[in-house]
């Protein structure tokens, strides 16, 4: 029997302008974005729809400002009356996945991704982090080399298992740098340096993981009403305690975005549908397999179907 996804995308997605059209002509997705400027006591969502980009693009904005474009994307979808089977996000995504399975409340969760990205800014000095895209390796020749690197050049390890030839390396700016320079000797074809605030996902993330601790503490985590494939693990959980420790590891541990998928595949998922800004997890899905359905609803009209 065929089985049908929910997938919320990361930071990297976000882009001036998006879910403005949502936003004026859907009273549910403006009432989202009004709770998330009351939440946070600013006009997130003038940033949102009006930039400037630079503005857009720091962690601690770029990470509410998707959280709440695809939560009220997801509430315009809603309407259609189709529900998942599994939810997951790519990351921050994750909180995306965790409102939508009915484990946060969205002013909790805006709360908490505002704070993460703090935390995640703050959590090394400017300059001393860096990430890169490394492209057409496989992965354990890749961690090998991340292993090398690291007792020799500076800590590096994988961020994001994205899809067959895309994983993201994060570390110190010159374990990094070293990867760039040898990638070579794990089959990669190329290394992208990323703009990025910090070395996410990365064990040097760990200040961020403590303090974010101490803020998911404080909100209220229920069971999931549909299980969420985990970043960390790439299986299903719903025990809301669970689900709260996972959040805590995901800032020092890798996205496992092509084992989520896989996963998912292997459980009869056919269709998946991205609600957010852009189609970046489309992309990886096809990359990782092409038999599936991808929908992308990022947009008003996408979301009602009329698209």
């Amino acid at each position: 029997m065929s089985k049908i996804a929910f997938v919320f995308p990361g930071q990297g997605a976000q882009a001036v302008g998006m879910g403005k059209d949502a936003y004026e002509t859907s009273p549910a997705a403006k009432e989202i974005f009004d709770r998330a400027d009351a939440a946070l006591g600013f006009p997130l969502s003038k940033t949102i729809f009006e930039g400037p980009e630079e503005e857009l693009r720091q962690t601690a904005l770029t990470q509410p400002a998707l959280l709440t474009t695809s939560v009220a994307l997801w509430e315009v979808y809603k309407a259609q009356g189709v529900k998942p089977d599994y939810v997951a996000g790519h990351s921050l995504g994750e909180y995306s996945a965790l409102v939508a399975a009915g484990v946060l409340g969205f002013e909790d969760a805006v709360r908490l991704v505002r704070a993460r990205g703090l935390f995640m800014e703050q959590a090394v000095p400017g300059g001393q982090g860096a990430m890169a895209a490394v492209l057409g390796a496989e992965r354990e020749p890749l961690e090998a080399l991340c292993r090398d690197v690291s007792a020799n050049a500076g800590l590096v390890e994988l961020a994001n298992v994205n899809c067959p030839g895309q994983i993201v390396v994060s570390g110190t700016a010159a374990g990094v740098a070293a990867v760039g320079e040898r990638g070579k000797e794990a089959g990669a074809k190329r290394v992208i340096p990323l703009e990025v605030s910090g070395p996410f996902h990365s064990s040097l993330m760990q200040p961020a993981a403590d303090r974010l601790s101490g803020e998911l503490a404080k909100a209220e985590f229920r069971d999931a009403e549909v299980p969420v494939v985990a970043n960390v693990h790439a299986q299903p959980v719903t025990d809301g305690a669970a689900i709260r420790e996972l959040l805590v590891k995901q800032v020092v541990s890798p996205v496992l975005w092509e084992e989520t998928v896989r996963y998912l595949v292997g459980q009869s998922v056919d269709t998946f549908v991205e609600i957010g800004s852009g189609t970046v997890l489309a992309g990886l899905i096809r990359k990782i397999d092409k038999t599936v359905q991808v929908v992308s609803v990022n947009t008003a009209a996408a979301a009602l179907g009329q698209a």
